[in-house]
């Protein structure tokens, strides 16, 4: 019933798709009692991807690599397949009310990502088959608010369109949020793979966003994701089959040439979206942040990368629990939020910021 994980699989279809195909996966026993996690242990076995279970999808061993670096590259290139035991969802301000865990971990190597701090040691993809039971909490979050909108953010710690192909949990929560009256669903994605989510129930009740960035950042700090080109277009086909769109503007980050690069970034916006999309769009920024623990580990796993992580060069930031991070000086935030805001006005002046940070 199972393969011993000892090599990967020559890769097929993802080089022509630029789907994520893992090498390897593993499985939790109590998956393949849900009938999402039998469906994906028959549909990667028969694809012949190396499988093997695992006692449980936070305790995985046995990814190879002779090296951390070899390790943590193998790990973004795994999928484990599990359930989701804790049911209390964490808060997600200011972007919603709660983050909706429908996965774990991305394939992407985004080197600035905060889920190399978050999921620093288990940097794998995990999706969680007991959708039915997530939604059902949701549903009595929902409760716990009469009268009042819930949100719910299913992009905190993971990419959910690029794993979409394989679980299809997120149209099952854009449907499901679709028949909630008081209940919306939020994501963000730097991924183009929209079509299968093109014809859900959704309502108007889900808001689909698209990262998007100057060109230097995207070329020198987000390999493993689609390009410009290719999620406005997405975007296009999102606004046309009538979901809300949105932009997060993140990080925003100073380099030479910051102005002209945020400025060409938000007129191709406006010169490629479809006449659909501007009708209710919304626009998130974030300012570049980071933590110690964040710049050690992404040195480590991308010690090439041009990534500024000058500690002396930053203000710090305290947050929840007594932990704080480096965010830019006053005099540099402000100049940013000033320029995006200045221009998105310009460009989109029926638009929404819904906040700065």
């Amino acid at each position: 019933m199972v393969t011993t994980l000892l090599e990967a699989p020559a890769k097929t279809g993802q080089k022509k798709t630029g789907l994520f195909v893992p090498d390897y996966v593993f499985v939790e026993p109590n998956a393949l009692n849900y009938p999402l996690g039998q469906e994906l242990y028959q549909r990667l076995q028969a694809e012949g991807i190396p499988l093997q279970m695992t006692t449980s999808h936070n305790q995985v061993r046995g990814i190879p690599g002779e090296t951390e670096v070899e390790k943590y590259r193998n790990a973004k290139r795994t999928l484990v397949i599990g359930v989701r035991k804790t049911l209390k969802f964490e808060t997600s301000k200011p972007s919603a009310e709660y983050a909706i865990p429908l996965a774990t971990g991305c394939a992407a190597h985004c080197h600035y990502c905060y889920l190399n701090t978050n999921i620093g040691s288990k940097p794998y993809v995990r999706v969680y088959v007991n959708t039915d039971e997530i939604l059902a909490q949701a549903k009595t979050y929902i409760e716990e608010r009469p009268g009042e909108i819930t949100r719910f953010e299913a992009a905190c710690t993971s990419d959910p369109v690029s794993i979409e192909h394989l679980t299809g949990n997120l149209k099952r929560a854009i449907e499901f949020m679709g028949e909630q009256e008081y209940g919306r669903l939020r994501f963000v994605t730097k991924f183009h793979h929209v079509d299968s989510l093109l014809d859900a129930k959704h309502n108007k009740h889900t808001r689909f966003r698209f990262s998007m960035n100057a060109d230097y950042v995207i070329k020198n700090f987000e390999p493993g994701t689609s390009s410009f080109a290719q999620r406005i277009e997405a975007a296009g086909k999102v606004a046309k089959a009538g979901y809300p769109l949105g932009f997060i503007l993140a990080p925003l980050y100073w380099f030479d040439g910051w102005e002209e690069g945020y400025t060409d970034l938000l007129e191709r916006l406006r010169n490629q979206l479809v006449p659909e999309a501007l009708a209710d769009l919304t626009f998130e920024l974030i300012q570049h942040r980071f933590t110690k623990i964040a710049k050690n580990l992404i040195l480590q796993r991308y010690p090439k990368t041009k990534l500024a992580m000058n500690e002396e060069e930053r203000k710090y930031k305290w947050g929840k629990y007594g932990k704080g991070k480096y965010v830019y000086p006053d005099v540099q935030a402000k100049a940013l939020q000033a320029h995006l805001e200045r221009e998105i006005a310009r460009l989109f002046p029926k638009a929404k910021i819904e906040y700065f940070t």
